[in-house]
């Protein structure tokens, strides 16, 4: 039992940090509803540096001149669909996380399936090749011969 509370602890100590986020105190809103909006709506926005982080974690200028700015345009009233069709308006699909599933978006949604059957073509292909290199092909009239004189032993012994 001591031992799992170790292996708790060290991994809670491990994940810690990626449980930071990079939304600093000033950028916050006072009212904890339209904060959580922003932290919602943030969560799904691709930051434009990084690439591989939503903008409420990166700690990029850009991304932090977004946050601001979702937050500004919550506090204008905007709702959270209209906020993300101006973002998109003005950084392209690009800035969404989870962009929409349309025929501009399509190669990037289907590659990683259309890579799987490549793949999943290849391995069968190369599979059914050794399978015909395994098989045992049928002897010929002078091999089995020629194999027949090599087993039998010679008559006498």
């Amino acid at each position: 039992m001591k031992r799992l509370f170790q292996v708790l602890a060290l991994m809670a100590l491990v994940l810690a940090p990626l449980l930071a986020r990079a939304v600093e105190p000033e950028e916050m809103l006072s009212d904890p509803h339209l904060e959580a909006r922003a932290r919602a709506i943030s969560a799904g926005l691709r930051c434009l540096v990084c690439q591989n982080e939503s903008i409420d974690e990166s700690n990029a200028t850009l991304a932090h001149d977004i946050r601001v700015l979702v937050r500004e345009r919550l506090l204008a009233g905007d709702s959270d669909q209209q906020i993300r069709d101006f973002l998109v308006s003005r950084y392209g699909d690009f800035i969404l996380l989870k962009p929409p599933f349309e025929p501009g978006t399509y190669l990037l949604w289907l590659t990683p399936f259309l890579l799987l059957l490549a793949g999943g073509g290849v391995i069968y292909l190369n599979a059914r090749r050794k399978m015909a290199l395994v098989t045992p092909k049928e002897l010929t009239p002078a091999e089995k011969t020629r194999l027949a004189s090599i087993v039998t032993p010679p008559e006498g012994e």
